[in-house]
C-alpha cells in the first residue's frame, strides 16, 4: 500500500503503507486412507489463495493458508513439462511442496530515502509458481498376488479379504489393482494386492505391461497363482518370472509362494503331483488350493504371512545423484524482434514487471531505472528500437521512449 500517516497536529506523518501478505503454497500430503488417484479425474487444477493487501499504519496483510492436496501413499510425482522426478511419497502424512507461494509486495516505507521523503512507490506481490504435474501410483501392499490372466487372482483376494473386485471368467477382468486387508490373527493384518494378469512381453508394455509391473515393485512377498486348468501351468510360471526379471531384476528375487488353483477339479488333482515335484526341484515352496471352493485358503494366508514376517523391510532407495544445473543469471536477458515490436525475455525482468503497479508514477520510474541499470534500454536501442515502438515484457505492452 501507498499511504501516509495522518494525525491531528502531525502535518508530516511520513509513509506508513503496510506490506502485503504472503501467498499460499500448494503442498501434496499423503493420506493413508486413499488408494487411488480417481479424485484427479474430476479436479485437475488447484490454486492456493492470494495474500491480503497491506493496510495503513504499517499493518501487514494476512498471509494466505497453504493448499493441501491429498494423495495416496505410493504416489510418484513428475514435472509434466520436463519429465523430471519431483518426489516419491510413501510415508503417511509425508508432505511435498510443489508450488511455493509468492512473497507479499512492499509498502511505500521501504522506498523512503534521504532524497525521497515522500515515496509514492509500492510493490505488488511476487507472482506465485505454476506447474503441471504428472502423478503415477505404485500401490504399497505387503503381499502381491501375481499370475497369468484368468488364474483366479481376484477370486482369491475376495475370499482372503473383504475386498470386492470385479470377477468374471475371461482374461483381463482386472484392469487396475485391487487392495484388501486380511486378518491373520487378533494382532496381525496384512495388505494384499490383486495385480492385473501378465502376458508375454509385459516388460515391454504389452497387454497391461507396466501397469502390472510397477505395482509389484513395492510388495515384499508374492503369491504366484497358477491356473490348474491351463495348457501348461509350469510354462505360465516360467513366463511370469521371466517378465518380472526383465522389468526389474529385483522382482525375480522376491520370496514367492506358488499356489496351484482349482484343485477341486479332477484333472487338476491328477496333474498336481508332477507340478509339485517340478516346483520343488526349482526351489519354490508350493501348495494346491481352490479359491472358489475355499480349499486350503487359510493355510495359504498363514504361509504367506509367515514368509512376510521373515522377510526384511524394503530397503529405502537412495535418492538419485544430485543434478547440478547452472544458476540462472538474474541480469541475463534476450531481445527478440517481433512483427509489431520487440520482446524482452528474462525471468527476473518479467517478474519485476508483474510486481510493478503501473498506475503509480513512482513505481513506473523505478522500473525504468531498473531497465537502465540492467542495460535493457541500451540493448533495445542497438536492436533498432525507435521512439513509440511497442516493447513486450511478459504479458505487458510498453512504449519505448528515449
Amino acid at each position: 500500500m501507498v499511504h501516509f500517516h495522518r494525525e491531528k497536529y502531525v502535518p508530516r506523518g511520513g509513509p506508513d503503507g503496510g506490506d502485503g501478505g504472503r501467498g499460499g503454497s500448494v503442498i501434496l500430503e499423503v493420506r493413508p486412507t486413499l488408494n487411488t488417484l480417481a479424485a484427479f479425474r474430476h479436479t485437475t487444477s488447484y490454486t492456493a489463495e492470494d495474500g491480503k493487501g497491506g493496510g495503513t499504519n504499517n499493518k501487514s496483510g494476512k498471509s494466505a493458508g497453504d493448499l493441501m492436496v491429498l494423495v495416496p501413499p505410493g504416489t510418484v510425482v513428475y514435472d509434466a513439462a520436463t519429465g523430471n522426478l519431483i518426489g516419491d511419497l510413501t510415508a503417511p502424512d509425508q508432505r511435498l511442496l510443489v508450488c511455493k507461494g509468492g512473497r507479499g509486495g512492499r509498502g511505500n516505507p521501504h522506498f523512503k530515502s534521504s532524497i525521497n521523503q515522500i515515496p509514492r512507490t509500492a510493490e505488488r506481490g511476487e507472482p506465485g509458481e505454476e506447474k503441471r504435474l504428472r502423478f503415477e501410483l505404485k500401490l504399497i501392499a505387503d503381499i502381491g498376488i501375481v499370475g497369468v490372466p484368468n488364474a483366479g487372482k481376484s477370486t482369491l483376494l475376495s475370499v482372503l479379504t473383504n475386498a470386492r473386485p470385479k470377477i468374471a471368467s475371461y482374461p483381463f477382468t482386472t484392469l487396475e489393482p485391487n487392495l484388501g486387508v486380511a486378518e491373520v490373527d487378533a494382532e496381525t493384518n496384512v495388505v494384499l494386492a490383486d495385480i492385473p494378469g501378465l502376458v508375454e512381453g509385459a516388460a515391454q508394455g504389452v497387454g497391461l505391461g507396466h501397469d502390472f509391473l510397477r505395482h509389484i515393485q513395492r510388495t515384499r512377498v508374492l503369491i504366484h497363482l497358477l491356473d490348474g486348468l491351463s495348457d501348461d501351468p509350469l510354462e505360465d510360471f516360467a513366463q511370469t518370472n521371466t517378465e518380472l526379471g526383465l522389468f526389474d531384476p529385483n522382482l525375480a528375487k522376491k520370496p514367492q509362494i506358488v499356489a496351484l488353483n482349482k484343485i477341486d477339479q479332477p484333472e487338476v488333482q491328477e496333474r498336481w503331483p508332477k507340478i509339485k515335484k517340478e516346483l520343488k526341484k526349482r526351489g519354490f515352496p508350493s501348495m494346491a488350493i481352490s479359491a472358489l471352493a475355499r480349499t486350503d485358503i487359510r493355510e495359504l494366508l498363514l504361509k504367506a504371512a509367515g514368509t512376510l514376517a521373515e522377510t526384511p523391510p524394503l530397503e529405502e532407495v537412495e535418492p538419485p545423484m544430485p543434478v547440478y544445473r547452472p544458476v540462472e543469471d538474474p541480469r541475463a536477458f534476450t531481445i527478440l524482434r517481433e512483427p509489431d515490436g520487440y520482446r524482452v525475455k528474462s525471468v527476473s525482468i518479467e517478474r519485476a514487471a508483474e510486481m510493478t503497479p503501473w498506475d503509480q508514477t513512482g513505481s513506473v520510474r523505478r522500473f525504468q531505472k531498473l531497465m537502465e541499470r540492467l542495460g535493457v534500454d541500451k540493448a533495445l536501442r542497438e536492436a533498432g528500437a525507435q521512439e513509440g515502438d511497442t516493447v513486450y515484457i511478459g504479458e505487458y505492452e510498453l512504449e519505448y521512449q528515449e
